[in-house]
């Protein structure tokens, strides 16, 4: 069981990235995105939520997303991200926690994100059990350099802080 002197966890910071695919939907932050390519990966691929899964277990010293939910098991194939983070919401209320604040950035140079943030953030708010106004989305581009630049992937990057969940 986690341990801590103080009401606070640590900031946890993480990044994850899918590559782009013919044949996939595009679902980031539990949104099915309008676009003529998505995510390739074992799930559904969301990567705002990978980022924000792994973040969250980072925050509580369990690992990563590929210890809990492994690309080679066969129950994961094309689940719904959701599904994982409702299941790793279980953890940090079992551990005694609630999210204090997330922040959360998307980089892609295409599709834009910025008019389907607000839905983003209240499919989230719902699974994570905190407002709307503790979590932050922002979407930017590498301005055509790099993976994301040149649109081969999409990657994300969740930064999170807990709190004691009695504490107020």
């Amino acid at each position: 069981m986690l341990r801590r002197n103080n009401n606070l966890v640590p900031n946890r910071y993480r990044i994850y990235a899918h590559r782009l695919a013919k044949g996939r939907p595009l679902i980031i932050g539990g949104l099915k995105i309008p676009y003529d390519l998505g995510l390739a990966g074992h799930s559904d691929a969301d990567v705002l939520i990978h980022a924000i899964i792994d973040a969250l277990l980072g925050a509580l010293a369990m690992g990563d997303i590929g210890m809990h939910f492994p690309d080679s098991d066969p129950a994961y194939k094309d689940i719904d991200s959701m599904i994982m983070l409702e299941k790793v919401m279980e953890w940090v209320k079992r551990e005694g926690y609630r999210i204090n604040n997330l922040d959360n950035t998307i980089v892609a140079e295409m599709p834009k994100l910025a008019t389907h943030i607000g839905r983003m953030k209240e499919r989230l708010s719902g699974v994570l059990e905190i407002r709307t106004n503790q979590i932050n989305i922002k979407a930017t581009t590498t301005e055509g350099m790099g993976f994301c630049g040149r649109g081969e992937g999409i990657s994300a990057y969740s930064i999170v802080s807990l709190i004691k969940s009695n504490h107020v």
